[in-house]
């Protein structure tokens, strides 16, 4: 059986053979996927006992071999007989092959390649480096399977290579303070998911968090105390670079300069005093970029930076540069007339150029985010992209290095899949936008208010043709985007679905006679919108796509984890395991992207992760609810929760700034913050009902369905108590009996579904009406289900 592949420099016979199998991944549980697998027989296995033995040649890796063996040890639980330290030998059940010995520090060109043949007789993994090793064995690791039989890997040949070869995670010390030994734990989860970078964020607005020997104030001033030594950070570095991981550190300059302010205001482009900022933001210090000992700071700063940190890449920040302060400043303008620098965005520019310098000066190359970019800078920096792919499109195209965050933002809850649908790669509209001859279009403009910052506006336009519907959105600012799954009801209501900056975004309208009503759902949240028709359909942006050989420029991209709503005892939860749906876009081929596929893999995945890497993410979630319940007898409580899920999108950020709890000292203490970005129960859940509404007599998805809604009705009535006695929970009584009360009449249309029976006109009406109560933001979170319980209620006929 072959798993197909789709690296040109792989091209063999085993290519021709698989591409007949539709699916480009398969059913083992593996995440990334491999470039290329085969499965040599279904049947067979390599079966494992307590005297496995691994045996390298080319290079000691002694280390990591206790390392592995541990892992397995816990992935089966035995005591495994001590290692044979000889040479490779007839009792050695794992093998691994090093075929080039390289310095210890992974680089950005490092080789991590590699190929696992596995017989019943054991495993061969053979790698040009240490770095295609380790790659290696995390696959070999992910193999380990038990059946009634035995412990045993399958018989497969992998070979695979990474698809891009920056792939990082950026970790925010600054906002919240993260012991080391959990920054470790995320780096072994790196590791396990085939990540290669540690971006790690060590100062912003809220703190300072890099101990410097030449300016001491600013850890003594400006971190509150909880800063990392020299030695500790060294101490990262090393640990991840025996994981094959770079670090990369990232030092927020010209802006963000909050903490840098309270500790030598005399480098701000206005006088002090400053105190610590404690809310979130975009704030006013910044930088003088008209004072010599700015660069002297910067210099100091960077020299200390490169005794730490040996990446060849350092990381500036330079995004969301409140120019208020130059504005205002009267040298600073004098200073810019005097240089000939035209605005603001210049003056930065002449910041980043002398930055830039200071940088080759150290050896040392800039990275930094999309508002680094101008014309002036020399082209070896590298663009990190938080605005999105046209943003690295167009800086790609005019030769700049780049990397895409904008779809992995894993601080902000949403799906795995809204992630797992990210291309890397800047991509073509893909729909016809022309409107030919016995065709209707329409064309509607919308506003959707947001609960903080400016409205979002644009126009959407609609076209009928012999096909079917198709569509694509203009929002104000953006390249146009298609929209997919276009659906029409009897009534004039529309809805359909397009992935945007916000998330998974979904408008359900209702376009009849010239009006315009309804809401956008953002992820889970609804919003909203007012709008009108338009008289033609308006021009819009194509999409920004470098041409070939520009986009070589991409190099990859980062998973962010900003910390505004996160801390040490939730890090974890937010990171895994949607970490590995970004891994897995960054490493295997562009057309693994199957859905369904990825969310059966993930849930192998998940388990695994906890048991071989030592990842917390249940952990961390049953010890919040454990104290919410103050209880260990959580099991009503875990139920309940599976209907529920945070705010997607930016939503809770906005409710607490409305709120005015905007701040660091905002305590992250509620349900939403014990609950993973999205219930799989309801997904599942939702599949069914999916089932259900094109096949009613379905006995499994029956059975299924009616199990959950049941469940969910039970854990609702056993939860009322807990929510009684903890304040902290109280808000959530009235979702307990909104989830109660749906569930009950959720059963009732499931039986008229199945048995054929309408509901009036006014059950109907009363019945959305109550769903729609249910969709809001309460607590900071969603009664999710309502989503599937909606299209459970729309399949019910109507009595006519």
């Amino acid at each position: 059986m072959l798993l197909p592949f789709r690296r040109t420099l792989l091209v063999t016979s085993l290519f021709l053979t698989a591409s007949a199998f539709a699916a480009p991944a398969g059913n083992l549980p593996l995440m990334p996927w491999p470039q290329q697998v085969e499965i040599t027989s279904p049947a067979g296995k390599f079966v494992l006992n307590d005297a496995l033995q691994i045996q390298v040649k080319g290079d000691a890796l002694m280390p990591e071999v206790s390392h592995w063996r541990e892992r397995l040890a816990q992935q089966t639980g035995w005591y495994l007989l001590p290692q044979n330290t000889g040479s490779a030998g007839e009792h050695s059940a794992i093998s691994i092959e090093i075929k080039q010995k390289v310095a210890a520090q992974p680089m950005p060109d490092s080789d991590e390649s590699y190929q696992l043949t596995v017989t019943p007789q054991g495993a061969t993994l053979t790698a040009n480096t240490r770095f295609g090793a380790m790659r290696g064995m995390e696959t070999l690791l992910q193999l380990v399977q038990n059946d009634g039989e035995n412990t045993f890997i399958p018989l497969v040949t992998v070979h695979d290579q990474p698809r891009f070869a920056w792939r990082g995670v950026l970790l925010d010390s600054a906002r919240h303070f993260l012991p080391v030994a959990d920054i470790k734990r995320q780096l072994d989860g790196m590791a396990a998911a085939k990540f290669n970078v540690l971006h790690w964020h060590l100062s912003d607005d809220q703190g300072w968090r890099f101990e410097s020997q030449k300016y001491p104030k600013l850890q003594e001033l400006a971190s509150d105390g909880q800063f990392y030594t020299v030695a500790q950070m060294k101490d990262v570095v090393a640990y991840a670079t025996q994981l094959g991981i770079r670090v990369v550190p990232e030092i927020d300059m010209p802006g963000h300069a909050s903490a840098i302010a309270v500790a030598y205001p005399e480098l701000l482009s206005a006088p002090g005093p400053y105190k610590m900022e404690r809310s979130w933001g975009v704030h006013e210090p910044t930088l003088d970029p008209s004072n010599e000992k700015v660069y002297a700071f910067a210099d100091a700063i960077v020299g200390e930076l490169t005794q730490i940190f040996p990446d060849p890449y350092l990381h500036i920040g330079g995004d969301e540069v409140d120019a208020t302060q130059w504005k205002t400043s009267k040298p600073i303008q004098a200073f810019m007339k005097e240089k000939g620098i035209a605005d603001t965005h210049a003056l930065q520019a002449y910041f980043n150029t002398r930055l830039q310098t200071i940088l080759h000066q150290h050896q040392r190359k800039m990275v930094g985010w999309d508002e680094i970019f101008h014309p002036d800078l020399p082209h070896d920096i590298v663009i990190q992209s938080w605005q999105g792919p046209d943003s690295l499109g167009a800086s790609a195209q005019k030769g700049y290095q780049g990397i895409l965050s904008t779809g992995f933002y894993l601080d902000q809850p949403h799906s795995a899949a809204y992630h797992y649908r990210n291309e890397i790669l800047p991509q073509p509209l893909g729909v016809d936008q022309n409107v030919a001859d016995g065709e209707k279009a329409q064309s509607w403009k919308f506003n959707m208010p947001r609960l903080k910052g400016k409205p979002v506006d644009g126009s959407f336009t609609l076209i009928e043709g012999k096909n079917g519907w198709r569509g694509f959105i203009d929002f104000t600012g953006k390249t146009r985007r298609e929209v997919r799954d276009i659906v029409w009801q009897d009534d004039g209501k529309v809805s359909f679905a397009v992935d945007t900056w916000m998330g998974d975004t979904r408008p359900v309208l209702t376009l009849k006679d010239g009006k315009f009503s309804g809401y956008f759902i953002i992820g889970n949240a609804r919003y909203p919108v007012t709008g009108g028709p338009l008289s033609t359909v308006p021009d819009g942006q194509p999409p920004v796509v470098p041409d070939a050989e520009n986009m070589k420029n991409i190099l990859g991209g980062e998973a962010a984890l900003w910390q505004e709503n996160i801390t040490s005892q939730i890090l974890d939860l937010k990171l895994w395991p949607r970490g590995f749906v970004v891994a897995e876009r960054l490493w295997s081929a562009q057309d693994v992207k199957d859905t369904r596929n990825m969310y059966q893999r993930l849930a192998k995945i998940d388990a695994w992760s906890v048991v071989s890497v030592g990842l917390q993410q249940h952990a961390e979630a049953a010890r919040l609810m454990t104290r919410l319940s103050n209880s260990t007898d959580i099991a009503p409580f875990l139920s309940f929760s599976t209907a529920l899920e945070p705010a997607q999108y930016y939503t809770r950020q906005h409710i607490k700034f409305q709120a005015g709890h905007y701040t660091q000292a905002e305590p992250l203490n509620r349900l939403a913050d014990a609950l993973p970005a999205e219930s799989n129960a309801v997904r599942e859940f939702a599949a069914q009902i999916e089932t259900l509404v094109a096949d009613p007599k379905n006995p499994q998805a029956a059975h299924a369905a009616r199990g959950q809604l049941e469940n969910w009705q039970r854990s609702a009535e056993q939860v009322k108590p807990v929510l009684v006695q903890n304040s902290v929970l109280r808000p959530l009584q009235p979702v307990a009996e909104q989830l109660g009360a749906l569930s009950s009449q959720g059963l009732v249309w499931l039986e008229k579904l199945q048995k054929g029976e309408t509901l009036s006109v006014q059950e109907r009406q009363q019945a959305q009406a109550a769903l729609d109560d249910a969709a809001k933001v309460q607590d900071e979170l969603v009664l999710a289900v309502v989503y599937p319980l909606e299209k459970l209620l729309g399949a019910v006929p109507v009595q006519k």
